[in-house]
C-alpha cells in the first residue's frame, strides 16, 4: 500500500508540473508549517564519540597538542556525528601501564599513542590493532612514508609514525668558540671540551636522570659505537652478552663521565625538561638529547641561545659502531581493531589528516620534529633542523627498548641510576643487567 502511494504521489507531482509549465505559475507557500520537510535539511547524524590518547602533556609539547587540537576539531566537521574524545597520558605511563593493561583486557582507546617494534609485535599478535593496509591504500599514502618498518607484521601495516628522529649532541656555538674547541671528532676530543668547559665552571653535559630512559639515550649510542649496532639483537638471542668486553667498554666509557664530573650537578633528583632548561639558558656546554629537543632550545620565547646552537652526531671511539645514529620512525599511532563503522570513518578521517603535507610541516616548523613522511617543501624551518637532517644521513639504528624486553629495560635504567649515584660499578650494572635479560628470554621461550 505505501508504495502505491508513492507512486500515485509521484505521479500526482509529475501532472502538476507539466501543467504549471502550460499556465500559470503556482503560488509558493513561503511560510512552510512547522516540522514540514522541505528537502533541504538532512536529517541529523547519529551522535557517537570516538576516544584518542596522545602523550603531548610536558609543557614543551603544547605546540604538538595544539596541532593535534586542530586535527580533533576538523575530523568533528567532516564527519557527522563525531565527537573527538582527547585524554592526555604521560607517555612512559601510557607505553608500560595504562595500553598493556587495556590491550590485555581488550579495551584500549580506539586511537591512541603506540610504539613500533615488539609493543606492535604483541598488540598484533593479540589481534588488538588494525590492519591499515587497505586504507593507505585506499587513502594514496603507500609510498607517501620515509620507513614503515617498525610497524609491520608479516608485511602489514598495524600503526603510523608521526615523527623521525636521530638522537645526538646539541651544542653551545659560543661557548665553544671561547673554549677554543671544535665540534669532537673521537672520544679523546669528546673528553677534552668536557675538561675545558669544566675548568671555565662551565657545566659540561647538561643531563635530568630522575627519569631513567633519559641516561640510557646516550649509553646506547655508546655501547653500539663499542659493540656494534646486532648487539641488541644478540642480547635476545643469547649470542650476545651485556658482560661481553666490548659492551662493558661502552659502560666503563660513560662512568669515565660520571667519575670526572662532567655531568648536570644533582641529576639523579631532576626531571628530562631540566636538562633542556640547563642547556637553553647557556649553563651547559652540550646536550645529549633526541632531535625533538631542538623546538626548546631554540625557542626564542624560552632560550637565551636561540642563534647559538648546533647539532653533531656522537663522536667515534674506535669500535664497530663508529659513524651510526640512533634514529628510527618508532613513535606514532595505532587503531584498535575493534571499530564499529562510524568509528573506521572517523579513524579514516584522523589518518587523512594527520598525515598530511600541511600537517607534517606544520610540526617541523613549530615543534622541531622531523617528518615522517616525505613533504615537497621544506622552506621556512629553522636552520638547525639542517643540521639534524645532515647528521641524520648516517645510517641509523633502532633504540634498544624498542626491541628488548621490559625487564631488561627496568634493570638498565636502575643501574645507570646508581651508577650515576656512585652506589654500582660498570662491572655491576651490566651483571645485573645480563641477570634480567637470561630471565626474560627464558620468559619469551616459555
Amino acid at each position: 500500500m505505501k508504495k502505491k502511494a508513492a507512486a500515485g504521489l509521484a505521479l500526482l507531482l509529475l501532472v502538476s508540473s507539466v501543467a504549471a509549465g502550460c499556465g500559470e505559475q503556482p503560488k509558493t507557500n513561503t511560510n512552510p508549517a512547522p516540522g514540514s520537510n522541505t528537502g533541504e535539511k538532512k536529517p541529523e547524524a547519529k551522535a557517537f564519540t570516538v576516544s584518542l590518547r596522545h602523550t603531548q602533556v610536558r609543557d614543551d609539547a603544547k605546540l604538538r597538542l595544539k596541532l593535534l587540537e586542530d586535527v580533533a576539531k576538523k575530523m568533528e566537521a567532516n564527519v557527522p556525528g563525531l565527537k573527538v574524545e582527547l585524554e592526555g597520558v604521560e607517555d612512559k605511563v601510557n607505553r608500560f601501564e595504562k595500553l598493556p593493561a587495556e590491550m590485555a583486557a581488550g579495551t584500549p582507546p580506539k586511537i591512541f599513542d603506540l610504539f613500533g617494534g615488539t609493543d606492535t609485535q604483541k598488540y598484533v599478535k593479540a589481534n588488538r590493532l588494525l590492519d591499515l593496509t587497505p586504507i593507505l591504500s585506499e587513502l594514496g599514502l603507500k609510498d607517501k612514508f620515509f620507513n614503515l618498518d617498525e610497524f609491520m607484521v608479516d608485511g602489514k601495516v598495524y600503526g603510523l609514525p608521526t615523527a623521525g628522529f636521530v638522537e645526538g649532541v646539541f651544542y653551545n656555538k659560543k661557548i665553544f668558540k671561547e673554549l677554543g674547541v671544535e665540534v669532537p671528532k673521537t672520544w679523546d676530543e669528546f673528553l677534552a671540551v668536557s675538561e675545558k668547559a669544566k675548568a671555565k665552571q662551565i657545566t659540561p653535559l647538561a643531563l635530568a636522570s630522575a627519569d631513567g630512559w633519559v641516561i640510557n639515550m646516550m649509553m646506547n649510542t655508546l655501547w653500539v659505537r663499542t659493540a656494534g649496532a646486532d648487539s641488541v639483537a644478540g642480547f635476545l638471542s643469547g649470542s650476545k652478552k651485556w658482560t661481553d668486553p666490548d659492551v662493558l667498554d661502552a659502560f666503563k666509557r660513560y662512568e669515565t663521565l660520571v667519575k670526572k664530573g662532567y655531568f648536570q650537578e644533582g641529576n639523579l633528583g631532576l626531571k628530562y625538561a631540566e636538562q633542556q632548561n640547563k642547556f637553553r639558558i647557556g649553563e651547559a656546554a652540550m646536550l645529549f638529547d633526541g632531535s625533538w629537543a631542538n623546538s626548546a632550545v631554540v625557542d626564542p620565547e624560552k632560550s637565551k641561545i636561540p642563534n647559538d646552537v648546533g647539532f653533531f652526531n656522537f663522536p667515534g671511539v674506535g669500535g664497530k659502531g663508529d659513524g651510526l645514529i640512533n634514529g628510527s620512525y618508532s613513535n606514532g599511532y595505532g587503531f584498535s581493531a575493534a571499530l564499529n563503522d562510524s568509528e573506521l570513518k572517523a579513524v579514516k578521517e584522523f589518518i587523512k589528516l594527520m598525515y598530511s603535507e600541511e600537517m607534517q610541516k606544520r610540526q617541523l616548523k613549530e615543534s622541531g620534529f622531523l617528518p615522517a613522511m616525505k613533504l615537497s617543501d621544506l622552506s621556512g624551518v629553522n636552520p638547525i633542523v639542517g643540521e639534524i637532517l645532515n647528521a641524520a644521513n648516517a645510517k641509523q639504528f633502532p633504540a634498544f627498548d624498542s626491541v628488548v624486553q621490559a625487564k631488561v629495560r627496568e634493570a638498565l635504567e636502575a643501574g645507570m641510576q646508581e651508577l650515576l649515584g656512585g652506589k654500582s660499578t660498570a662491572e655491576k650494572v651490566t651483571e645485573k643487567v645480563q641477570k634480567a635479560q637470561d630471565d626474560a628470554n627464558k620468559d619469551t621461550k616459555k
